[in-house]
């Protein structure tokens, strides 16, 4: 395919760490990770730069260590290590494919990948390389959404994607209520004001002052992530007006 049939020319992808448990109820379903690659490769080959920011919520989720007593800090540590986790194997699944892909971390861990530095990342990203950016900000009392948010910016992404489990955003749960409609648009302060179910406030935020355009996808929708960077209406578009 032809970088002309694509919307963007380079996005960030927000996955959570859930989404690769698959039907597990811990760890990574390997099935999964590899549609998951193939969908990143899909767009990739469209001529698309593709940055992700994965969570770590399928091993360990530091916010929900911390509400039962364990210090805040530590447990978002172990948080970002557990992303560390899934960004390597979320390399390897891509590599797989025959793409390169490099994991570059928030926090000093040398042997296993390299260094966020936001030069290196941009060169990875013209070189055609798939950037996978792990350990969440670095910093603690900071969600994977916020850090997804941030790296957007950092790269000069044209749209962050945040894969969740609906097609978009709903004026109430679809699970519970099915007659819950679909958004088809939103804006950031609409999203803060009557507090939406997208991403976390300070995300959100920093989207709406740095003019991010932010889509809201179904990732077990397979090939929903191609029709968007195709320009289709999927999900949900969060904008500032």
């Amino acid at each position: 395919m032809s970088q002309a049939k694509s919307q963007y020319t380079r996005i960030l992808v927000k996955l959570s760490g859930e989404a690769l448990m698959g039907g597990g109820d811990y760890g990574i379903d390997p099935a999964v990770l590899k549609r998951i690659a193939g969908e990143l490769q899909a767009i990739q080959e469209m001529g698309v730069q593709v940055a992700t920011v994965i969570g770590g919520g399928n091993i360990f989720r530091g916010a929900g260590l911390a509400r039962a007593g364990m210090d805040r800090v530590a447990a978002d540590h172990m948080g970002m290590l557990a992303t560390v986790m899934n960004a390597l194997a979320m390399q390897d699944a891509l590599e797989s494919l025959g793409l390169h892909a490099r994991v570059m971390s928030a926090i000093r861990i040398n042997e296993v990948c390299e260094d966020y530095i936001r030069r290196r990342a941009m060169r990875h990203l013209e070189k055609g390389r798939v950037v996978i950016f792990a350990a969440g900000t670095g910093n603690p009392f900071f969600t994977t959404d916020t850090a997804a948010a941030l790296r957007a910016i950092e790269i000069s992404a044209d749209v962050l994607l945040k894969a969740t489990k609906v097609n978009g955003v709903f004026s109430e749960d679809p699970v519970k209520n099915p007659s819950a409609v679909r958004y088809s648009t939103l804006t950031f302060d609409r999203v803060l004001n009557e507090k939406l179910n997208v991403m976390d406030a300070t995300a959100i935020v920093m989207c709406r002052d740095n003019h991010l355009p932010l889509r809201v996808f179904n990732l077990n929708n397979s090939g929903d992530l191609t029709r968007i960077v195709r320009g289709e209406d999927v999900g949900t578009t969060v904008t500032v007006e």
